[in-house]
């Protein structure tokens, strides 16, 4: 019976005109990162354009396509399912921070050490195969864990990160040329938040980016030079057009092995991190109303970026932070399909050198900003108010992290580092080095385990309180958080810490006069996922 109801469901449709501005907004932030990790293995790795163009390039693109295709299927299947007409896909792409990671972690001391930027991209497609196993294993555990975990903790870590390695930069970085910054940004505030049509129903974003590209050559016109854009480097980009498509590179994944030491260290911790994030985003899709199977869409991304690395794709694939964003957009199952139909384009026929001279960062920046926007106020608005303590303590790690991040950069470009430094004379001017490393190791996880201690204690579970609070101190003690590495010990005094926590709150559960609450801080239930 359930079958034959399901099969008298109008088809989704797979095209609507809010797909037009998801599309223009999610595909120009797919664009940003393709853009950004090409910088990395151009100007950071030094990797020849022959590399960079005609190996990793294309293989990206098709695990971007793969990626973008299967969540629209996934959307489509549970527009099917449910006969809504308003199920939006799950937006996904490269990971933005084991983008970084993977360059200045992995690559960058294989290149240092070999002076081979073939060995460098070894390392980094064995680094790639190793967490994708982490990230399929990890699909079969993920449901299990969400169910136990507040909302608010889940949310709460995930506001962190738009907040600092989403917003951040971005705002930052508009702030250093306004006269483009500025103006695209309140092209988009004004169509996305705003609701103004822009020219017959235009997508806001494709005119943000329009009027960016405009303002910056005609700055260029007037020698004043804004975006940084010239006209010698885009002939030089579109002398070179040529069709380039992924080859295997199962060799070279294996030929990375030798270098197993440097990638386990940050290998398997950031494989769970991938693990929480998606969960973070799984549950922030289905706080937008979209419940995914969490086992899913963890062993898809597994699956993806093994197919990628083994094609030469060095990069993680991850389900983005946003869903929320496109949907409120009116992105329903069209814009994913159409954002990896693209990225093949791009990626295949050399488009991405073009797009890097023709128009300015800038000008797309905005669009990750209010991204950034959307998902922190989410975490507050989709939680019951009295959490909203416990969100604000599950954004500070990421904070931690983030501010470390920024000092170690300004270090490292005056040739020096915290250790060279000393950490009592960074502490002398109030630069509280050593906290920051410690709260901010592995923030995403510490972010979640600290926020659901605060949940479970604001709604009077004292005893769910200690148990996070005992899962912290192992995590603790195994290097998953409050550290750098994996290991045995590695931050004890935090790991009592925790243990002590737990005593705590199993004393005040049984002595002290507590009146549990009920349970409001998980999910609704329309939104429980159908694992």
């Amino acid at each position: 019976m359930t079958t034959r109801v399901a099969s008298m469901q109008p088809r989704p449709r797979l095209w609507v005109p809010g797909d037009w501005n998801a599309f223009f907004g999610f595909g120009t932030n797919i664009l940003v990162n393709v853009l950004t990790l090409t910088g990395l293995l151009r100007f950071v790795l030094k990797m020849p354009d022959s590399l960079v163009f005609g190996r990793i390039l294309p293989a990206t693109g098709l695990m971007l396509c793969l990626s973008t295709l299967y969540y629209a299927g996934l959307a489509y299947r549970l527009a099917r399912k449910t006969g809504r007409s308003d199920v939006a896909a799950l937006p996904s792409g490269t990971s933005v921070p084991h983008m970084f990671v993977v360059t200045f972690v992995i690559m960058l001391p294989v290149l240092a050490k070999t002076g081979d930027p073939i060995q460098a991209w070894e390392a980094g497609l064995t680094w790639v195969f190793i967490q994708s196993f982490v990230l399929m294993a990890g699909g079969f555990v993920a449901p299990w864990i969400r169910r136990i975990t507040p909302r608010a903790a889940l949310l709460g870590s995930l506001a962190g990160v738009s907040i600092t390695f989403i917003s951040m930069s971005p705002a930052c970085q508009m702030m250093m040329t306004p006269a483009i910054g500025f103006i695209c940004f309140a092209l988009i505030l004004t169509n996305w938040f705003g609701g103004v049509r822009y020219f017959k129903g235009v997508p806001g974003g494709l005119v943000a980016i329009a009027a960016g590209t405009l303002i910056a050559w005609g700055s260029n016109a007037l020698g004043l030079g804004y975006g940084g854009l010239s006209g010698a480097a885009l002939w030089k980009s579109v002398a070179g057009f040529s069709f380039e498509y992924p080859l295997p590179a199962v060799g070279h994944v294996f030929a990375g092995f030798k270098f197993l030491g440097v990638i386990l260290v940050t290998a398997i911790p950031f494989g769970i991190y991938d693990l929480v994030e998606a969960m973070d985003n799984v549950e922030s899709a289905a706080a937008a109303g979209d419940s995914f199977p969490t086992t899913r869409v963890l062993t898809a991304d597994g699956v993806v970026s093994l197919i990628g690395c083994l094609m030469g794709n060095p990069f993680i694939n991850a389900v983005y932070i946003g869903h929320p964003g496109w949907k409120a957009m009116g992105g329903r199952i069209g814009y994913s399909a159409a954002t990896g139909i693209m990225v093949i384009v791009l990626s295949w026929f050399g488009i991405v050198a073009v797009m890097m001279a023709l128009i300015p960062v800038v000008a797309i920046l905005p669009i990750l900003l209010y991204i950034g926007m959307l998902i922190g106020s989410q975490a507050f608005q989709e939680t019951p108010k009295s959490h909203a303590p416990a969100i604000v303590l599950a954004m500070v790690p990421q904070i931690a992290a983030w501010g470390k991040i920024q000092i170690d950069g300004a270090l490292g470009a005056a040739g020096t580092s915290a250790a060279e430094v000393g950490i009592d004379k960074l502490s002398q001017v109030g630069v509280l080095y050593h906290g920051l490393e410690v709260l901010g190791g592995g923030a995403i996880l510490v972010g979640v385990v600290i926020g659901a201690v605060t949940v479970f204690i604001i709604e009077g579970h004292l005893v769910k309180a200690a148990a996070f609070a005992v899962a912290g101190a192992v995590l603790t003690f195994f290097g998953f958080i409050h550290g750098e590495a994996i290991g045995l010990g590695r931050s004890p005094t935090v790991a009592v810490s925790y243990l002590a926590i737990a005593c705590v709150l199993l004393i005040c559960s049984r002595f002290a006069a507590v009146a549990p609450k009920p349970l409001a801080m998980h999910r609704a239930p329309s939104a429980t996922p159908a694992e």
